[in-house]
């Protein structure tokens, strides 16, 4: 039987919000550890990846879960299901862990290959973000939609680069290239609400090229569903589980962005 993609979009809110009122609790005391170069954890982020699982286990036990954190922490999972929860349980840590906005919680769920509903909260803001495949995007309940920006130098661009990044990389120059095309640029820290502060029209161009399926999932379901582009750096059509993405909010803005990369690829 084909799923109602609207009847999980309160689930992904529901789920969301547990997520970031654990995130809030632990505000005022938790550990931090390095998994990776410069790279942080918490165990706010395994208290929201906990509730939120729980959460879904209790509704939907035949369900499949994938969590940014699954490899500290024991989860009930099945692979074999057509349905896949995907769940980042802090999306910004670095800003979390120093008292800094943009952080969030990002639910999607993903049937038969494709993300069919999703929720980004910003606990901090008290903002739900959330649509699903066949409903426009919506912000607290309210409509929202990309800007209608389609020149680069007059676009609000946003980044997310790698924790550690080689000053001889291609990705720095790919990104200074942008940076020096567009009216000004942003690292904001979370790429959920990049993604969503695209569809709200509070930004017109993000680029990343080293992110996970759990930073984007429900992200990107928002983005489309507000009317923007999303593509890879190619202009091909994106790899969830290899995101070397570009985002935009209209055509002819993406279309001038991964011109300049192609370029770069080139020279």
């Amino acid at each position: 039987m084909h799923p109602n993609p609207q009847s999980y979009v309160a689930t992904c809110q529901l789920v969301a919000q547990l997520g970031g009122q654990e995130l809030m609790r632990h505000r005022a005391a938790f550990e931090t550890r390095e998994k990776g170069p410069k790279d942080l954890v918490t165990d706010a982020d395994f208290a929201s990846q906990r509730a939120i699982h729980d959460a879904l286990h209790a509704t939907h036990p035949e369900h499949h879960f994938l969590g940014e954190e699954d490899i500290a922490l024991p989860m009930v999972r099945n692979q074999n299901s057509e349905f896949t929860w995907i769940v980042d349980p802090l999306d910004g840590t670095l800003n979390y862990v120093h008292g800094l906005q943009s952080f969030s919680v990002s639910v999607a769920l993903r049937y038969q290959g494709r993300i069919i509903a999703a929720a980004v909260f910003d606990p901090w803001l008290n903002e739900m973000y959330s649509a699903d495949e066949n409903s426009p995007a919506t912000l607290n309940g309210q409509p929202i939609h990309a800007s209608d920006c389609c020149d680069l130098t007059k676009a609000l661009a946003v980044v997310s680069l790698p924790p550690a990044i080689d000053e001889e990389s291609a990705e720095l120059k790919d990104f200074l290239s942008l940076l020096f095309a567009t009216r000004s640029f942003r690292r904001l820290g979370s790429a959920a609400l990049n993604l969503c502060y695209l569809a709200a029209g509070r930004l017109d161009l993000y680029w990343a090229t080293t992110l996970k399926s759990w930073d984007i999932a429900g992200g990107q379901l928002i983005l489309q569903q507000a009317g923007g582009c999303l593509s890879d750096v190619e202009g091909n059509q994106l790899d969830l589980e290899q995101p070397r993405m570009l985002a935009a909010a209209t055509p002819e803005l993406a279309e001038q962005a991964i011109g300049l990369l192609r370029k770069n690829q080139t020279t």
